[in-house]
């Protein structure tokens, strides 16, 4: 069935309120990273967004549960950057897949100055992705 007008205008509204209640501005990705809990093997995800607070991503086939401290490793341009953080919202998007979302309690403080220029408006956009 196709949405009405009304329905996209309000889909459309609700993102924008969303954006707008945002702590921290983020970034959109599409990258394989990994994460684990700490001392545990690493298991392999795709990040939605990065921001200077954390991370979103999506996990297959393991679970996840609120207040998890994870360590996750992503790029950043060309860096590699190893993080950890606490699990602050799961959702399961299907049986077997669930959007996690991270707060970063540990993070080089250069890699917050990069997001940080990445996400300053006027400047080329500094390249997450390779």
């Amino acid at each position: 069935m196709l949405a009405s007008q009304g329905e996209r205008e309000r889909d459309t509204m609700d993102k924008v309120g969303a954006d707008e209640r945002r702590k921290y501005h983020r970034i959109g990705t599409d990258q394989v990273i990994s994460f684990a809990e700490i001392d545990r093997p690493d298991q392999l995800a795709v990040s939605r967004n990065v921001s200077t607070g954390g991370i979103c991503f999506e996990a297959v086939g393991i679970e996840i549960n609120l207040g998890d401290v994870l360590r996750v490793t992503f790029n950043v341009g060309d860096r590699t950057v190893v993080a950890t953080g606490k699990v602050v919202w799961a959702t399961d998007t299907d049986p077997i897949t669930q959007e996690v979302g991270i707060e970063f309690h540990e993070i080089d403080p250069d890699v917050v100055r990069l997001l940080e220029e990445a996400m300053e408006p006027g400047l080329e956009p500094y390249a997450l992705i390779d």
